[in-house]
């Protein structure tokens, strides 16, 4: 008798161990989100930018394509700052999948070959002077980059830094559970929001936004920040002082951006 109690408590445990891990794997597949690599490339002045957008459209998108990678965005500062800077946005679907796809791009014969002229550039004529790379992982309440529609477009890029994680994690949870909802009601087109894992001035978030023009940025601004649902959450106690620098830059795709 005892024996059979036995086993019978040992056949429940077991199921209930399954039923949990299955559960726990259903919600680390419900929790998949996006990874964002964010480089910032400062070109070098007098070198071939040529050599540096070609490598980019024929080599570089079209290896990161192949490898699921599909949409890639190249971009320009509106208003041409000095030194030039181009920015790439590399949406991965997710942090796991980042080392196996740049290990594929190191043995990819194609993308090897077509990247021969950008390799090759001698040590007096730079490219760039330096990348600076940030990776951000998605927010829950925005777990996958929305596209834009077709035609003319500008990209609003904001990223917020706070005094210490508590201060982003705050603003994160502010976006996640409030801000989300005006946003979309005042027309502030979202592409992405990412927490800073690495990169520069952490800790921080960044996100992007998209519209067609200025004119409509400005007029989606104004309506947001007149919303009564903005001013409820904006004087709400928890999501005091989570903000403690912003800096945005504005951009505009290039021709062979994929966003």
């Amino acid at each position: 008798m005892e024996r059979r109690k036995f086993i019978q408590s040992s056949l429940i445990t077991t199921s209930a161990l399954a039923a949990g891990q299955l559960s726990f794997a259903g919600v680390i597949k419900a929790a998949k989100k996006e990874l964002y690599e964010w480089r910032e490339y400062e070109l070098h002045f007098g070198g071939n930018h040529n050599i540096f957008h070609q490598y980019l459209e024929k080599a570089l998108i079209p290896a990161l394509n192949k490898q699921g990678i599909k949409n890639v965005g190249v971009f320009g500062e509106i208003g041409k700052s000095d030194p030039a800077k181009i920015y790439v946005l590399i949406a991965y679907p997710s942090f796991e999948d980042y080392m196996p796809v740049n290990n594929k791009l190191k043995s990819d014969e194609e993308f090897i070959k077509s990247s021969a002229a950008y390799v090759q550039v001698p040590a007096e004529k730079p490219l760039y002077n330096r990348i600076k790379t940030s990776l951000l992982v998605a927010f829950d309440g925005l777990p996958a980059m929305k596209l834009p529609g077709k035609g003319q477009r500008i990209f609003e890029v904001r990223t917020y830094e706070g005094y210490s994680e508590d201060a982003v994690r705050r603003k994160i949870k502010m976006f996640n559970d409030e801000e989300f909802t005006i946003f979309y009601r005042t027309k502030l087109n979202p592409v992405f929001f990412g927490e800073a894992i690495a990169g520069d001035a952490l800790p921080c978030l960044t996100y992007m936004l998209h519209f067609s023009s200025m004119e409509e940025r400005d007029r989606n601004w104004a309506a947001f920040s007149a919303d009564a649902d903005w001013k409820r959450v904006l004087a709400d106690p928890q999501y005091a002082n989570t903000v403690s620098n912003i800096r945005r830059v504005f951009l505009e795709p290039l021709p062979y951006s994929q966003i």
